[in-house]
């Protein structure tokens, strides 16, 4: 594994900028590698990890750098519950953490460094060096992996009655006898109108 300087530049490339958010992902991912055990995420232990992201911000593109676990790949799961907190699992042991930014880290940041402007500045100076035990709660799970959600599951594909689209991994529902897609199905959750 790379040092936090090589992984923050590599952050910095696959992101565009470096933030407070890249430092904390690459922080996290790093600190829920370790207490796996998992030395190796993007070369002999890619099969082992699954990570769940909570956020849709800076840091998950960090933490997918970092594990190399990836949407596309099955490995990545996002739960959009806007919190700033990831569970790394190993598959090989179904033993998991989970790792949660704390709150008063911006306040030590700005104890830390009261001189430096911008807030950012303070925050990305300071979060490469708190203690992770300044920075972050842990907390040991078990999270139970359905066989359909594992990487290379091959699910069934059902054509929805009402749109025609492919449906992969049984997101669908039986409605009157009916398998539609999950927007046929409940139209009210859509994020899109049609014109």
């Amino acid at each position: 594994m790379e040092s936090i300087d090589e992984l923050l530049v590599k952050a910095e490339a696959a992101h565009g900028h470096l933030c407070a958010g890249q430092i904390l992902g690459v922080r996290m991912a790093l600190l829920g590698l370790e207490r796996l055990g998992i030395a190796d995420p993007r070369g002999a232990d890619r099969k082992r990890l699954v990570t769940y992201v909570e956020i849709d911000r800076c840091g998950t593109d960090a933490i997918g750098l970092v594990t190399g676990c990836r949407l596309g790949k099955r490995t990545l799961k996002f739960r959009d519950w806007g919190k700033m907190a990831a569970t790394f699992v190993d598959l090989a042991s179904g033993c998991g953490v989970r790792i949660v930014a704390l709150e008063n880290s911006r306040e030590l940041a700005r104890k830390l460094y009261p001189e430096v402007e911008p807030k950012s500045r303070q925050q990305m100076l300071a979060y490469r060096e708190l203690p992770d035990a300044q920075l972050f709660s842990e907390q040991a799970v078990q999270v139970s992996v359905e066989a359909a959600e594992l990487p290379g599951s091959k699910g069934e594909r059902v054509v929805c009655a009402r749109c025609g689209e492919g449906v992969n991994f049984g997101r669908f529902v039986e409605v009157e006898g009916e398998r539609l897609c999950l927007s046929c199905a409940e139209p009210a959750l859509r994020y899109w109108q049609a014109e």
